[in-house]
């Protein structure tokens, strides 16, 4: 019997990191780096770190939702990452490495919306972007895995309570 799945999209500086923290999750099936967000059709990552393509660095996120929500996905999301910064994620400096949501659904937007509003009660200055998902460009194959394929860890993405 197939399940069900959802798609979720992601900016939150380096892929790699954001990739590897959200693998981790509880009925995450897979997660897959990419481009998104920019004006280049099917950028490669020599154009994306040019910054003259628009794309952020993000993943698309393929989950069960009988065993995880979207909630829970982005919950964590804004857990690994700093959304606070501005076109930057600790030493990544640039608009490709911005925090933005790329909704797939009103469902999806209402929920980052919510989350966004109790972050900001919590007193987080939060200036993570909410865009309608547009065409997501997959990384080139060495983009794909890299922690996991590098036997290390994540440099620039840790978890940090923020809820």
């Amino acid at each position: 019997m197939t399940r069900n799945t959802e798609t979720a999209i992601f900016a939150g500086g380096c892929f790699w990191g954001v990739e590897y923290m959200l693998s981790k999750l509880p009925g995450v099936r897979s997660v897959e780096s990419g481009y998104i967000g920019g004006k280049t059709q099917n950028p490669t990552y020599e154009e994306v770190c040019s910054r003259r393509t628009g794309h952020a660095e993000a993943v698309r996120v393929t989950f069960d939702p009988q065993q995880v929500s979207y909630e829970e996905v982005a919950r964590l999301f804004f857990e690994i990452h700093d959304p606070t910064q501005l076109n930057r994620q600790g030493p990544d400096i640039g608009d490709q490495y911005r925090s933005e949501i790329f909704y797939t659904s009103e469902d999806q937007r209402r929920t980052a919306e919510k989350l966004m509003a109790e972050l900001r009660a919590r007193g987080f200055a939060v200036v993570t972007r909410l865009t309608p998902a547009s065409t997501f460009w997959p990384a080139e194959d060495y983009h794909q895995r890299y922690y996991e394929r590098k036997g290390t860890l994540p440099y620039c993405h840790v978890y940090t309570k923020r809820f």
